[in-house]
């Protein structure tokens, strides 16, 4: 997994911003955008909330609530690490160059992938290759803002349908109508602001996995 992590990181590239769809290419380029960590502090990291919600394997889904942290080991400024707390436990992810960017959004690609594949007992070779091949064509993009410490800044948004004309949807039930949306901005640092994968269901979502960068603690008096 580290591997395929930092070699799609690698394939990034930065993009311009503006209010259109994107181009053939471009959502990937947004999503994996290289140099995302260089403002990042080598001394407090980076923390997002990581919420699941998944009617069919609720057990699973409440395990891998918690907290993702991405910490920069002692002694290693160019080292990224990824760990998953859940409560008092906490386990390793992986260790990335933090040169290449920001690994949270492979990771959350790859966990939508493994969870998808769990839940429906796919291959999750065949879901990956379509999240990829997503992440390729034209895809929603739209300015909005963003909450972020006291106020809002500006970001944007992409938003991809992976499976609406895969021909396999018909085997995928409700998956077949899931929703990825990724918040990203300079202002906010490691640029991703959220990370979602939303799967409608009969009563609200039927899946639901989400990736939310903390916010700073307010100064006193504010």
């Amino acid at each position: 997994m580290v591997g395929l992590l930092a070699g799609l990181l690698l394939a990034g590239a930065a993009s311009a911003l503006f209010a259109a769809d994107t181009a053939p290419g471009e959502a990937y380029d947004l999503i994996f955008r290289t140099g995302t960590l260089d403002g990042v502090s080598r001394n407090e990291g980076l923390v997002y909330r990581r919420s699941v919600q998944n009617d069919a394997l609720p057990g699973e889904a409440a395990a891998e609530t918690g907290e993702l942290r991405l910490v920069f080991p002692p002694g290693a400024p160019d080292t990224a690490d990824l760990r998953l707390v859940e409560g008092e436990r906490f386990r390793a992810i992986g260790s990335f160059p933090a040169g290449v960017g920001n690994p949270v959004a492979m990771y959350f690609v790859e966990s939508v992938v493994r969870d998808m594949a769990r839940t429906m007992g796919g291959s999750p070779f065949y879901i990956r290759n379509r999240l990829k091949e997503a992440l390729m064509r034209p895809a929603e993009r739209r300015p909005v803002r963003a909450s972020w410490g006291a106020g809002e800044v500006a970001a944007e948004v992409v938003v991809l349908h992976p499976f609406e004309a895969d021909p396999a949807r018909a085997r995928m039930g409700a998956f077949a109508d899931m929703e990825i949306a990724v918040t990203v901005s300079d202002a906010v640092p490691g640029w991703y602001r959220s990370l979602s994968a939303t799967v409608p269901g009969s009563e609200g979502a039927a899946y639901a996995a989400r990736l939310t960068l903390t916010e700073p603690a307010a100064e006193p008096g504010q």
